[in-house]
């Protein structure tokens, strides 16, 4: 990379520690959630160190201020297209293929984010993207109709364009470029409290459903939440009404377990804010909005195809009989779920102060090593998202009761075609990673896995 590049990871750093500021000044109790968060994490790291020390030497530690996930949702093919060109110039790639669809909200989704280990350490930040599948309009003329408004509008800044294709044409942007850069792309993620549609058009997307009203109705697709990562989502949560912050009822994802997996989920309440509608005769209409919220995570370690197998059976029997504990029978221990080969984890040498393994002889195996002390099992974080949790988070801030499925399959066809290209395989690089550790241990040591 020419020296006068800025690396794409500190281009994601600016970028999202600016959305963080953006967003809290605009939605001033984000702030009192970041707060509350931080003031959990410190306190928990403090009651358990050995919790400490492994975030520490898995580097988690050090990511936690700057971790943050968003989410937007756009309307067309080619809005979609033109931002995950905007992600690449950050090191950001599209991941997973999420069908939201099947739990009643007309969308689906890919998260874009870092993938190799070196920027995930760096800033994890992570943008959940959703795409309007508006073939599940069903009135046919509501249909035609988003479709035109949605045509009609350039969620894109002209600076921010020409910064996208200087960037592919040159390689990248120095300190200047990158500044702008931030900045221009910033306007597509802010809040806009004129609707570009009159009210009587809002009714009929609301109608047809919230979340199409809130994507068709604006001039961008403004980011309705930002999402800080805590250790202990269940302190959080208890916390958050004495913070004068209303929790959604119940936590999302899988339930509190000593080894957490996969990604637990809550937020706060989304804002009743005022907007404004055109009438066409250059005036406006007061009206409201429902749609911007706050939101917390708690991540856990990545699972395999056997542990996600398993978690996904169990879920769908807790379902089925809410008063059951299915997920009883999920292992809660570290060594049996990395025996089992139901979770990832990378492995690491544990070393003296001069660079030597930690104890005596070397084992023959990497079990072995492990038991001797002499190699670590860390779990790999679980860096992407869950469809059910996404959608009961999506529900619970746009005022929706149950989820009523629309009649229609998964499209990952057509959404990789909006974007341009295939969705990573998020099993694949948890097992990529995992490879590359135990490979690295296994020749260091001299022993087999």
């Amino acid at each position: 990379m020419p020296r006068s590049f800025i690396d794409p990871d500190d281009i994601r750093t600016r970028f999202s520690r600016a959305m963080s500021d953006m967003y809290r000044a605009e939605v001033p109790q984000y702030g009192t959630l970041l707060a509350l968060v931080d003031r959990v994490n410190r306190e928990t790291l403090a009651r358990d160190p050995a919790l400490a020390a492994r975030l520490d030497r898995t580097g988690e530690c050090a990511r936690l201020s700057d971790e943050r996930h968003g989410a937007i949702r756009l309307g067309t093919p080619q809005e979609l297209a033109l931002i995950a060109r905007a992600f690449a110039i950050m090191n950001m790639v599209a991941v997973g293929y999420y069908d939201l669809a099947a739990a009643g909200i007309p969308v689906h989704s890919t998260a874009f984010r870092p993938v190799d280990e070196a920027a995930l350490r760096r800033n994890p930040f992570r943008v959940f993207t959703s795409l309007l599948r508006l073939e599940l309009i069903e009135d046919p003329e509501l249909r035609a109709e988003a479709a035109g408004i949605l045509d009609k509008r350039q969620i894109f800044t002209d600076g921010l364009l020409l910064l996208i294709a200087k960037a592919e044409r040159e390689g990248g942007l120095d300190d200047a470029d990158a500044t702008s850069f931030v900045g221009e792309l910033l306007e597509t993620f802010r809040w806009h409290a004129q609707a570009t549609v009159d009210e009587p058009t809002y009714g009929r997307l609301l109608d047809a459903h919230r979340l199409i009203a809130d994507i068709v109705s604006f001039k961008g697709p403004h980011i309705n939440h930002l999402t800080p990562r805590t250790i202990d989502i269940d302190a959080v949560q208890a916390a958050m009404p004495g913070e004068g912050i209303v929790p959604k009822e119940v936590i999302e994802g899988p339930p509190r377990r000593n080894c957490p997996v996969l990604l637990r989920q809550t937020s706060f309440k989304a804002l009743d804010e005022a907007i404004a509608f055109p009438t066409g005769d250059g005036g406006f209409v007061k009206g409201r909005h429902t749609a911007r919220f706050g939101e917390v995570e708690q991540r856990g370690v990545a699972l395999t195809a056997k542990g996600r197998a398993l978690y996904d059976a169990l879920l769908a029997e807790q379902f089925k009989d809410a008063g059951a504990d299915a997920f009883a029978r999920f292992p809660d221990d570290w060594t049996q779920l990395r025996r089992e080969g139901l979770a990832f984890f990378r492995y690491s040498v544990i070393e003296n102060g001069d660079g030597a393994c930690n104890s005596g002889a070397v084992a023959d195996t990497l079990d072995a090593a492990i038991a001797a002390g002499q190699v670590t099992a860390d779990p790999i974080i679980y860096e992407d998202f869950l469809p059910v949790s996404a959608a009961g988070i999506f529900r619970s801030n746009l005022g929706d009761g149950a989820p009523s499925p629309y009649r229609a399959n998964a499209d990952r066809t057509a959404f990789e075609a909006a974007l341009g290209a295939p969705v990573k395989d998020e099993i694949g690089l948890y097992a990529a990673l995992e490879a590359a550790s135990r490979d690295q241990v296994c020749r260091q040591l001299g022993v087999i896995a």
